[in-house]
């Protein structure tokens, strides 16, 4: 069955973000590393993202200007805005629960949710995360966007597995 998958990376004091939306500080200890660390094996186990507007701006202006990372993957992209979906890109303001039903009766590989942390938390307010996986970046920013809103009911979670690469901690972990 597919799984529902929170792949994301966090600093040690829990920020996906700067205040700003900044993410240049996403990088293990020996900022020179070309090491993907898991990322490469993640993706391949994946066939569908799910994300925010905000975090598809983000890609598409920031982290990869013309160059779609998704393409062969269904992507939807949450938003209210009234933009149009074009081949493979979904721009969408269904209920996420709904959507995720529906996803989930495809035949396919697991879904992915890419972000933001408001995704992440509407994700989490509707019991829809089966894994997390959360890569801890060894920064400690103060201050930022926080991945976990404390609104949140408690989630009792079994860690999976966990390993280091370049001075990251993946950390995977199912719902119980």
């Amino acid at each position: 069955m597919r799984k529902v998958i929170l792949y994301i990376a966090m600093s040690l004091d829990g920020f996906i973000a700067t205040e700003s939306g900044d993410i240049e500080w996403l990088s293990g200890q020996d900022a020179t590393s070309e090491e993907m660390g898991s990322y490469e094996n993640f993706i391949q186990t994946i066939d569908t993202v799910v994300m925010g507007y905000t975090t598809y701006l983000q890609i598409t202006t920031e982290l990869a200007p013309g160059n779609w990372p998704y393409k062969g993957m269904k992507s939807y992209v949450l938003t209210h805005k009234n933009v149009k979906s074009d081949e493979g890109i979904v721009f969408t303001d269904e209920n996420i629960k709904h959507l995720i039903e529906n996803i989930k009766t495809e035949s396919g590989e697991n879904i992915w949710v890419c972000g933001g942390a408001n995704v992440v938390n509407q994700f989490m307010k509707e019991d829809l995360i089966d894994r997390y996986h959360i890569t801890v970046i060894p920064t400690i920013l103060g201050k930022g966007i926080r991945l976990f809103h404390d609104k949140n009911e408690r989630v009792k979670l079994k860690l999976i597995s966990s390993e280091s690469n370049n001075g990251m901690i993946d950390l995977i972990y199912e719902k119980k």
